[in-house]
């Protein structure tokens, strides 16, 4: 069990005391259920450590690694830090969790548009489409990695998960491209990942950079009419681009 000096300055770190009845909560009473008493209902593990996790994106999001504090994930979780480190080993192993998390939320999301059943120009303008609304509908996943490109990349270098989780969205954007190109709708040889990330830059900037723009342009880049005059236009750029018969991918850098 780590002692206090591992929680990096927590304050509130609970009793030991809290920590041996939340461990009874996880299983049955003894002195009840040897008496063959009725069991005190045995607490859902698996939703505590949601819980934690849930409280954990939060806070990531908010402060990054180094500014995220333990205590206050643990509060916010209805838990105590002794019970945070049971579940995920320590501060680096429960934010790389949330981070792998993250990423698996999105690409779940993505694997459930069922893309090989749409017509390729369909397919393309619904994944552009969920792409789009998703980063506006989670802040959270714009924050968690905004503040990991901040921090280098450090602890996504450490994941397989994130890597493996993003085949089946290549895989995916393959087929759409290799359907449109054999039916005649796409005129253009392109790489699946610059394509992707083409697409991820057009709906991410505006939020990335949503104060700053806002004031250069003089325009509120969160406004719902303009957000929605934007996915129109992400939209367009993107089938544009792929339907048009001019092929500049030969070009020299």
């Amino acid at each position: 069990m780590p002692n206090e000096a591992n929680f990096d300055g927590d304050d509130g770190v609970a009793s030991v005391a809290d920590s041996a009845a939340e461990a009874t909560q996880d299983g049955l009473v003894g002195n009840a259920a040897s008496a063959g008493e009725p069991p005190i209902r045995k607490r859902d593990a698996a939703a505590t450590r949601a819980r934690i996790l849930e409280a954990s994106r939060t806070e990531f999001s908010q402060h990054g690694y180094s500014g995220a504090r333990i205590d206050r994930i643990a509060k916010s979780a209805k838990s105590n830090v002794q019970m945070i480190y049971r579940y995920f080993g320590g501060k680096e192993a429960l934010y790389l969790t949330v981070l792998e998390d993250t990423y698996a939320r999105v690409r779940g999301l993505e694997r459930q548009l069922q893309l090989k059943d749409y017509e390729p120009l369909e397919g393309m303008q619904k994944l552009v489409e969920f792409t789009f609304d998703y980063l506006i509908e989670d802040p959270v996943f714009v924050a968690i990695i905004r503040n990991e490109n901040v921090a280098g990349g450090r602890f996504v270098r450490m994941s397989d998960r994130v890597p493996a989780s993003t085949l089946p969205l290549v895989e995916a954007i393959v087929d759409l491209m290799k359907r449109g190109q054999k039916e005649g709708v796409f005129k253009r040889e392109v790489d699946p990942t610059q394509l992707y990330i083409t697409i991820l830059s057009l709906c991410f900037t505006h939020l990335s950079n949503q104060h700053t723009l806002s004031v250069m342009f003089q325009r509120d880049l969160s406004n719902h009419d303009w957000l929605a005059e934007r996915r129109v236009h992400v939209v367009d750029v993107v089938l544009s681009f792929l339907t048009c018969n001019t092929n500049t991918s030969n070009r020299t850098p």
